[in-house]
This record gives structure tokens, sequence and C-alpha cells, in this order.
């Protein structure tokens, strides 16, 4: 059952009990087609490249709460583009997955791996945001699994054949196909969301709640997390990158909207959290706080920069990043970071110049 609490006009109303309709029917549509599915299954195990090093589920103390986690640093054949986290969580009337990791291959573990767990039915696969290290193990989900995914509204705008400015799709999936070959290949496709929410949207299912919320756009245009009651655990998506340098270097993000978004993510408190990249853990805050913190340091100092004139390169070699270098995806990450940034806040001063000057 899917409800919008926060939707209280009439026509929204309207929209609730439409999307409500719909998943009914996506659902049942789905379950008439389970059994080729699963007929189909036997054959996967050929579709899909192996991999050297299967996935390893974590569970949640004392909650059917599972997750798997990501290796560090950016997706390369080292670590066969498992950079991601993902999880599952099992009720009483079906599973509830949250994002599918970065190849069909890995996707397709994952879902051995929920098997393995439980023989309850996928009844929904949850995206964070569409880029490709949480989305193309859709593919998986979407030939093996009834399972409805579910994105924020502006996943929509992530095409295989369109530049879009979050992340340009063809483009990152034509270098993935070289980087990630062969568990990323031809016959990868990028795999719409069947449906859509705006703001907030909360799926009930075997006693528990899954509140979606969106929390963009921060580190992309859809941002979303998802928050499992009563169990307190946070599937923070990239809003979150425990001791990981996030990457910020696209042109949908906007850090100061991340910044409040992390603000919102403390305020839920959760008891348990599972980030984007990185461990999860009980220690929720220290994890918020250390994307929080380095948004705001790069925040500081590319500011700084703009205020005196600095060009951009002159600001990043004076700036001391040694609290940073060592840590896991800061060479590929830390100078375009540093640079979308200083764009960013470039392009806010001008704006206070414009206003300040008209209102003059």
């Amino acid at each position: 059952m899917i409800s919008s609490p926060c939707e209280s006009r009439p026509e929204d109303g309207r929209r609730a009990a439409t999307r409500r309709g719909w998943i009914a029917r996506a659902w049942l549509a789905a379950l008439a087609v389970a059994p080729v599915m699963l007929a189909a299954s036997a054959s996967a195990e050929q579709a899909y490249p192996p991999l050297s090093h299967p996935l390893t589920v974590e569970q949640v103390p004392d909650r059917p709460v599972y997750y798997v986690v990501g290796q560090p640093g950016i997706p390369g054949k080292d670590n066969e583009g498992h950079t991601s986290n993902a999880g599952f969580v099992v009720t009483s009337q079906g599973v509830v997955v949250f994002d599918a990791l970065g190849t069909p291959s890995l996707g397709w573990d994952l879902l051995r791996q929920i098997r393995s767990v439980t023989d309850q039915p996928i009844r929904y696969i949850v995206v964070s945001h569409y880029h490709a290290d949480h989305i193309y193990g859709l593919q998986a989900f979407k030939d093996h699994s009834p399972g409805i995914i579910i994105a924020q509204e502006r996943a929509s705008e992530y095409r295989e054949n369109e530049e879009t400015a979050d992340e340009r799709a063809r483009q990152r999936l034509d270098q993935r196909r070289e980087a990630l070959f062969p568990w990323v290949d031809r016959s990868t496709r990028v795999v719409p969301p069947d449906i859509t929410f705006r703001q907030r949207v909360v799926l009930n299912l075997g006693g528990k709640r899954f509140v979606l919320i969106y929390a963009g756009p921060a580190h992309s245009a859809s941002d979303m997390m998802m928050m499992v009651e009563p169990e307190g655990v946070l599937f923070a998506g990239d809003i979150v990158q425990n001791s990981r340098i996030p990457f910020m270097n696209g042109d949908d993000v906007d850090t100061a909207n991340w910044a409040r978004a992390l603000a919102d993510v403390e305020a839920l408190d959760p008891k348990f959290i599972i980030p984007g990249h990185g461990r999860p853990s009980t220690a929720a805050k220290q994890a918020i706080a250390f994307t929080r913190d380095y948004i705001n340091y790069v925040r500081a100092a590319m500011g700084k920069a703009v205020a005196s004139w600095t060009d951009f390169d002159a600001a990043y070699a004076q700036t001391d990043w040694s609290k940073y270098q060592n840590i896991p995806a800061f060479s590929s990450n830390n100078r375009g970071n540093a640079y979308r940034i200083f764009l960013e806040m470039e392009q806010s001063q001008f704006k206070e110049e414009k206003t300040d000057s008209t209102l003059r």
C-alpha cells in the first residue's frame, strides 16, 4: 500500500489515489509474468559475467534490514564496479530493495543474495538517485523479479540517448562499457523508473513504513532517502558518504542545498544509517558530520577565493588539503569538486552583486 501523507489538497488526493491504483495494477501485472521470470533465471547465470568477489550481505543487528558495502574509490576493473552500497528490508508481505548497484552482474548477485535470505517476493526497488554506480543493476531486477522501481520524478530526466545536466547518460554508459567490461557491455541498458514521486511518499508493507523523502538537488537532481520505521534505519543514498570524498563535479550539484539536506537527515535522528558510500554505522551523526564538514571546508576555501578575486588554480594550490588527501576518492574527486564549488559560489556572488545594484 502506498500513501502520501503530506499531500492534502483535493487534486493531490486524486493524484495519490491514481498512484495507488497504478501500483496495484503494476503489481498484478508483475505477478502474472513472475513464472516466466523464474523460468528464465536459470539462463541468467550465463547472461551475467561472474564476479570474482561475490557480495557479502551484512545485517543491522536484530533487525530484518540487510546491506552490502561497496569498495573505496571509483568504479574500475579492480573493484568490478562495486563502489556503492545497497540494501533490502524483509517484511511479511514482501521485500523492499534500496538501490541496485553499478553493473547488471552486481544486480543479479544482489538478487541472488536476497533469495538466500528470504523467499518473500520483491515488491519495490527504491532508487536513491540516477547515477551509473547505483542503477545499472536494475537490469537484473527488471528482468528477473516482479518488483516495481520507484524514484524521485527528476530521475525520469535520465535517458540513454540524451544529455542531462546531472550525468550524461549515454556518455557515461559508453565509458563504463570500456572501464567495466565484461560486467558492463553492449547489452547493458538504462532501466527507467516505473513510478516517480515529487516530495515525499510512504510505502506501508508488512507492518513497516518506508518513508521516501526527496532531498535534492544536492549530489544529483533526484536525490532521495528512505527511512524504515519502526526500525529507525535510514538509507541515506549519496546525501551521506562516510569517510569517502563525495563526487560533486556535476552541473546539478547544489552544495548549499546539500548542506540543508544533511540537516534534515540529522533531524530524522536515525538509529542506524546506511550511506550511499562508506561504512554503515550506529554513529549516524558522525557519518553525517563527515560529509557536512567536507562540504563546508571546500565552500569556505573557495568562497574566500571568490571574495578576494583569486583565480581557481591559485586558490586550489593555496588550500591545505592534508585533512582529506588520504581519504578514498580524493585524487579522483577533490579538484573537480573544488572547481564546481568555486563556480557555484562565483555565480552566487554575481547574483548578489546584481541584486544589490538593482536595489540602488
